[in-house]
């Protein structure tokens, strides 16, 4: 059995802090962000001022830590006590990052890591080994589904996909294999309002754990644990960074799930991985919530690597303070860009959730009370022929694979980010030759429509 002083190893402890002085003597008292709303938290969750005084989060440029002896350096491996081991593990920026995503989320702990895809390969191998099954959405981002169909099966994890809006289908899959099941919130890129709820009711009932991409809706616009999921995951390359400058993922446990039941061997039965540790029967009390998250940092990211950079931490962190406003606008911009392509002579066909005549608009009206996102996408009546010109001549829209940037991008996805998926995939998923996916960013909409105007008159 282990012995932990506190969190502070796995989760950061959340805090901000106020300082006072009195002559040469300061005090640093911590306040509480329990009550407060999400714009504070987006500011300061996660940080406690250190003895510099630091308003801004320090970026802690290290790979390693000193050992004060070898008795010390001994009880870090062992978690007997606390401390900073090596940056692949743990790094102090990247702990407020951490710390701020859980608050943000309503999880109980995070683990950043080296990219939004790493983030869900680190959950899927903490969850199955060889034998083992995860059921999934179909309508998947290209990456996530190449993951799911090619590399997971070389490993002896196969995965069924199923149709995300019949929640039967995910009942039907399972079987005694089946360790999680597995959504996107707004799927990429045909922009489905997936059933959290609903989904979330089949997992629970079959005792496992429902994983949820939410990287199109972010923590602003939904928190899917508050639906039901038991471990969030965001690329937070996209809206949280909010400037295609860095790379980097998120793993939010929630803390509420039991693993203990019987169906996740991997927690339940001595791993070879960490001296025999039963991960949800051997946690000390204040520890067995979050079992999830101390077994994707001390087995997969300990030791397979998939790290972030301190750097990149910090970037995201100052991304994450502003996230609230962005969010508002991109909303705002976007749904302007979808009324205005609905009513456009030139285009087949328009799919934004805010839309009222979309499909996804009856649930997406119900869980999203920020707005609806940033993606639009569209079909122009030309199809293919048509979207490759759009594309290539069109203005102000970067022609880039990435999404969430404050500038304004624009994609052919059947021919790029989902061009390993077969054409009966990718027809299953919903995703037609002819789809443009846009990101919309923060420029003037009316600079926006004007400019998709002009590329679709001369296309």
């Amino acid at each position: 059995m282990f012995f932990w002083k506190t969190h502070r190893i796995i989760v950061t402890i959340v805090n901000t802090t106020n300082t006072t002085a009195t002559g040469n003597k300061i005090t640093i008292a911590p306040m509480s962000t329990a009550a407060h709303r999400f714009e504070t938290l987006a500011l300061h969750a996660g940080q406690s001022v250190d003895n510099t005084l630091s308003r801004g989060v320090p970026v802690y440029r290290t790979a390693s830590y000193l050992f004060k002896n070898t008795e010390h350096a001994s009880n870090l491996f062992a978690l007997k006590e606390l401390g900073n081991i090596y940056t692949r593990l743990m790094n102090p920026t990247t702990e407020v990052l951490e710390a701020r995503m859980s608050e943000l989320e309503g999880g109980a702990a995070s683990v950043a890591v080296a990219s939004g895809t790493a983030a869900i390969f680190n959950t899927i191998i903490t969850l199955a080994e060889a034998g083992d099954n995860i059921v999934a959405s179909r309508n998947l981002y290209g990456g996530t589904y190449t993951q799911f169909d090619a590399i997971l099966p070389k490993l002896g994890i196969t995965v069924t996909f199923v149709d995300p809006f019949k929640p039967e289908e995910f009942e039907q899959a399972i079987n005694e294999r089946t360790r999680a099941l597995y959504i996107e919130t707004i799927s990429n890129p045909t922009l489905n309002y997936t059933p959290i709820s609903a989904i979330a009711d089949v997992a629970h009932r079959n005792g496992l754990p429902l994983v949820v991409d939410a990287t199109f809706t972010t923590p602003f616009l939904l928190r899917p644990i508050e639906h039901g999921a038991d471990i969030v995951i965001n690329s937070l390359t996209k809206w949280i960074g909010g400037h295609g400058s860095a790379i980097g993922g998120c793993i939010t446990d929630a803390g509420t799930f039991n693993w203990a039941k019987g169906r996740h061997p991997l927690f339940t039965e001595p791993d070879a991985n960490y001296h025999g540790l039963r991960w949800a029967l051997d946690l000390p009390e204040p520890l067995a919530p979050i079992a999830f998250a101390l077994r994707v940092r001390t087995v997969p990211l300990r030791n397979i690597g998939a790290c972030i950079s301190p750097d990149n931490a910090w970037i995201f962190i100052q991304g994450l303070e502003t996230l609230p406003l962005r969010m508002t606008r991109h909303s705002e911009n976007a749904m302007l860009v979808a009324r205005h392509l609905q009513k456009h002579p030139e285009v087949a066909w328009v799919r934004y959730p805010g839309l009222e005549g979309d499909p996804s608009y009856p649930a997406a009206s119900k869980d999203l009370n920020n707005g609806f996102g940033g993606m639009v996408v569209f079909g122009a009546k030309g199809g293919y022929d048509t979207a490759i010109k759009i594309i290539d001549t069109i203005k102000i829209f970067s022609h880039v694979a990435n999404v969430g940037d404050a500038k304004s991008l624009i994609l052919h996805p059947a021919s790029t980010s989902h061009s390993q998926m077969t054409e009966e995939q990718q027809r299953a998923s919903g995703l037609s030759r002819e789809l443009i996916r846009l990101s919309i960013g923060l420029e003037h909409p009316l600079d926006l429509i004007e400019a998709l105007d002009r590329a679709l008159k001369n296309s």
